[in-house]
């Protein structure tokens, strides 16, 4: 497990998840790419965690794939199929002009399933061992 990878892909999933609330706050809306953002945080999220448990990246934005992978390592990601099934439309074809529209319902539905993601127990639980980790190593351990 290569810590520092782990952190900088959380951070990135971060940036984009972040970047996604802001736009949602803007006066013109720009509902695909809020879309995007959002299922491209998710990939994000399922990347490093899938680095963290050593596990060689796929070059895949599939995020039920990535979810299965996962679940591999902790069956609690079976509780956000779901999610990454609706994510997923939103991946790189919406990015085009004949790709997939999205409205503010799309949004509102993006917006919430990756605070699911964020939020589950697996990606918690990441987050808490880093925080351990970081301290361990601060006090020299």
């Amino acid at each position: 497990m290569n810590l520092n990878d782990t952190i900088q892909w959380l951070n990135k999933a971060d940036d984009d998840y972040d970047a996604a609330k802001i736009l949602n706050g803007a006066h013109k809306k720009h509902n695909e790419i809020i879309c995007y953002l959002c299922s491209q945080a998710a990939e994000k999220y399922f990347k490093g965690y899938l680095i963290h448990k050593n596990h060689k990246i796929e070059n895949t934005h599939n995020l039920p794939f990535l979810n299965n992978l996962c679940i591999k390592y902790d069956n609690r990601f079976e509780g956000i199929k779901t999610e990454c099934s609706t994510l997923n439309k939103f991946n790189s074809n919406i990015r085009y002009p004949d790709g997939v529209d999205a409205d503010e319902s799309d949004v509102s539905l993006s917006l919430k399933t990756i605070e699911k993601i964020l939020n589950s127990g697996p990606l918690l639980d990441l987050r808490e061992e880093i925080k351990a980790q970081q301290v361990d190593k601060t006090n020299g351990y």
